[in-house]
């Protein structure tokens, strides 16, 4: 089906893009509801430039696909981001920080790798166990890592200095004008102790404020999703709300 809200696009984008709506699914947030997204292609001319337009009108990446939520009685799918600049970590923060010091940050290209994806069946058979990607193969693996159109990088996270230190974690993150988009992570179940998962948020924020860059987009905050509300403990955090960002309040 065609999409056909122009208000959640960017200006210009609905007449030089096609954009469509999926059937009503399952939604994997909120029991007993249905879900339906507009999407389009992003293997398109100027397609980073398109991307960062889109990341900023709430869309998200998966593969060559730019998504976003489109369902027509229900905004419970909140876009939110981290204004770095104005980011002070907590003492819990600090102290998540602290205990993977010792782990190396490298940013290779996205280029799948038996490690990598070995890792990540650890990861979901522990954490998502029966979910979307309980069976995904290797092959699955290289076309969700290697077939982007954007600037995407795969960041490894080893426990050492080396190169060939343990790989204990690593983000899937693309690369925008205004920030880093954070796209999946996935890390050694097994380190609860080190809470890796926060970690990689936290490290994120740091680079992108070293680096300069003004945003971490975190994707969909999801308010009465225990696996989604998580991400308002990042503050402040900012949320798309119409076509404007604003800080997300503490009474929503």
């Amino acid at each position: 089906m065609k999409f056909t809200d122009s208000k959640l696009l960017p200006p210009g984008l609905e007449r030089s893009l096609r954009f469509y709506v999926t059937n009503p699914g399952p939604c994997p947030y909120l029991p007993g509801r249905k879900e339906r997204k507009a999407f389009t292609n992003l293997a398109v001319s100027e397609s980073d430039l398109i991307h960062n337009m889109l990341s900023q009108a709430g869309f998200r990446r998966s593969q060559t696909i730019a998504y976003r939520p489109a369902c027509p009685r229900c905004n419970a799918c909140r876009s939110v981001r981290v204004p770095t600049r104005d980011y002070v970590p907590s003492r819990g923060d600090r102290r998540t920080l602290i205990r993977n010091a010792g782990l190396t940050r490298r940013a290779v290209e996205a280029t799948p790798t038996r490690e990598q994806y070995n890792l990540l069946r650890t990861y979901v058979k522990s954490r998502h166990e029966g979910g979307g990607m309980s069976d995904m193969s290797y092959r699955d693996y290289a076309n969700m890592v290697g077939g982007s159109p954007v600037r995407s990088y795969i960041f490894e996270y080893r426990d050492g200095p080396e190169t060939d230190s343990p790989l204990v974690a690593a983000s899937i993150t693309d690369v925008l004008q205004d920030g880093f988009s954070m796209v999946y992570t996935f890390f050694d179940p097994d380190l609860d102790e080190r809470s890796l998962g926060h970690f990689l948020i936290l490290d994120h924020i740091r680079h992108a404020t070293d680096l300069g860059l003004p945003h971490v987009y975190l994707g969909y905050w999801v308010k009465g999703s225990p696996k989604m509300d998580y991400k308002r403990r990042y503050k402040p955090l900012e949320v798309l709300d119409g076509d404007r960002w604003r800080l997300l309040r503490d009474d929503e």
